[in-house]
């Protein structure tokens, strides 16, 4: 690149003169408001117009940084075929919490008060006695007649042992069990204690679990119940505990969570056959800041009793911590090595404090990671005419009892797949870049080298060195004419009497008069022509030491 041509006379500028940043800038705006032949007017417009590009980049890049700050998210959601699938527990529950007709004379001096059967002096309710039957009242009667009794200490009559025996045993409510085309008994169920009691749970081992390898009917779970309403427990008002359901509750749950039945299971009614078709999602939340989700870190203690962290085991954690505050004992179906509270304690505090106080104060966030089953349940009615009398010839039972207390449950995937449900940052740094180089580009033609262009021409204006529009440097005293178009010459001075080599105007080439500009193309060939020739004469020592000759063609 060649050049500026500098001018000699004594004290004239060497260097570029004071062409400055705003011309020599790649953003098109300022290269166009610094030039100087441009009108008043068109720089002033040039400059509006930059000053609008360059609100429109700052109003938009501070939307993006915004945006990026709001942590927005958005959900993906895919179905992913495996060829096999690891089958769901199924946890079962009768609502009614005892058995009648099992009670005990001790059972009924410990618990009949919380059974509503008794009031606080042990005494029948009346209004109970008038819906029971004749039968059913003298047997009760008998039971509470405690004038020959010794009441029970009450280590031996604790609220798990009494669940234990007086639940529905599912021994007896079993009729059918197979998976998968095989048979299964009582064995395969273990037994786990929840708001209605003793309930029992399918499939609950996680370090064991069984699994499918085909969809469909048939390919799953299938039982026949035996609900038993004869043993249910009279009613003779309404109670929080009051349950006027005959069926069965079920929650299909992943094993690494306990049930959590009573809020989360659905019913299944006695006469009919209940089809549940699943499916499996896999859900992934993002944290903090994205997110409310809780991510488990290995190793930690998650909730004590449980070895991973779920919704159902931190309510059930927060239910206790809140029973244990008021009533210093925990439920039996809350986790923890507290001493279980006595009938008394749960007629007179824990129910309540359930009722009124856990919800309130229960805070419990999703896992990041979690695992749930959808369902889609449908029923039809059983047994038909032709069934009626075969089954209850079978079972030993007459035709009206099948109907009023036997089900069928059949739990099955619909097909060998998952639904993966992802939760993704919808916005990064990596976008948030983007964004705002494509507005630099369209708005004020600008890139990163333009950015890093500023700061250096910043950088020169703070240490007092820049390059851009610093004074010209002095020309030497007994330099005359020279043309700075390439290499340094090495030519001798000119003698102070001799006119100049190159008589152009003492003035920068940016800023040189319009005629000499018109002459400038013709006279710097003739320039370096000469300029060459005089240096070969030179070193031949035809010009004497002497400039070259007057009437040169390096005049202006």
């Amino acid at each position: 690149m060649p050049l500026p041509l500098l001018c000699c006379p004594d004290g004239e500028a060497l260097a570029p003169g004071q062409g400055g940043f705003l011309r020599a800038t790649r953003i098109p705006g300022l290269h166009y408001i610094g030039t100087r032949p441009q009108s008043r007017l068109r720089r002033l417009l040039w400059g509006l117009a930059f000053l609008a590009s360059a609100g429109l980049l700052a109003t938009g890049a501070t939307d993006r940084l915004h945006h990026l700050l709001s942590h927005p998210v958005h959900t993906r959601a895919r179905l992913a075929r495996v060829p096999q699938l690891r089958f769901p527990a199924v946890t079962l529950c009768n609502p009614n919490r005892a058995r009648f007709l099992q009670l005990t004379k001790p059972d009924l001096y410990s618990v009949g008060q919380w059974l509503g059967l008794s009031r606080e002096d042990r005494s029948l309710v009346p209004e109970l006695l008038a819906v029971l039957e004749d039968e059913q009242r003298r047997w009760l009667t008998r039971l509470a007649n405690y004038s020959r009794f010794l009441p029970p200490r009450r280590s031996e009559r604790t609220m798990q042992s009494f669940f234990h025996r007086l639940s529905h045993q599912i021994e007896d409510m079993l009729v059918e069990c197979r998976f998968q085309g095989e048979r299964c008994g009582p064995q395969h169920f273990n037994p786990v204690y929840t708001r209605y009691g003793k309930c029992y749970t399918f499939n609950g081992d996680r370090r064991n679990p069984r699994v499918t390898r085909q969809g469909g009917m048939g390919n799953g779970l299938e039982i026949m119940l035996d609900i038993q309403q004869e043993e249910y427990l009279p009613i003779w008002r309404e109670t929080n505990e009051t349950s006027f359901e005959a069926g069965i509750r079920v929650q299909i749950h992943s094993q690494d969570e306990p049930p959590y039945i009573h809020q989360l299971g659905f019913g299944v009614s006695p006469g009919f056959q209940t089809f549940v078709s699943c499916q499996e999602q896999r859900l992934t939340y993002l944290p903090q800041p994205w997110g409310n989700c809780r991510a488990s870190v290995q190793g930690e203690q998650t909730l004590p009793g449980y070895d991973t962290y779920s919704i159902a085991a931190c309510r059930l954690q927060c239910e206790k911590e809140a029973v244990v505050r008021s009533c210093h004992c925990r439920m039996v179906h809350m986790p923890g090595n507290e001493s279980i509270c006595s009938p008394n304690v749960y007629i007179e505090c824990a129910d309540h404090t359930l009722v009124e106080d856990s919800q309130e104060r229960c805070s419990c966030p999703t896992p990041c990671n979690l695992t749930r089953y959808g369902k889609e349940i449908s029923m039809v009615r059983i047994p038909n005419k032709g069934s009626a009398r075969y089954l209850a010839r079978k079972y030993n039972k007459n035709e009206t009892y099948i109907r009023e207390n036997f089900l069928v449950l059949d739990i099955f995937f619909e097909a060998l797949n998952y639904e993966a449900i992802e939760q993704k940052k919808a916005y990064d740094l990596a976008g948030l870049l983007g964004d705002i180089g494509g507005q630099m580009g369209l708005f004020i033609g600008a890139s990163i080298l333009t950015i890093l262009e500023i700061l250096d021409y910043i950088y020169e204006l703070g240490s007092g060195g820049s390059s851009w529009g610093s004074p010209p440097l002095a020309a030497p005293s007994s330099w005359r004419g020279i043309v700075a178009l390439g290499p340094a010459l090495s030519l001798p001075p000119a003698p102070s009497s001799s006119p100049s080599a190159c008589p152009v105007s003492a003035h920068r080439v940016g800023g040189r008069p319009a005629s000499q500009q018109q002459k400038w193309p013709h006279n710097l060939a003739a320039c370096r022509s000469r300029l060459a020739g005089g240096k070969d004469r030179h070193t031949r020592g035809d010009w004497g030491g002497r400039g070259p000759p007057q009437g040169s063609a390096c005049k202006g």
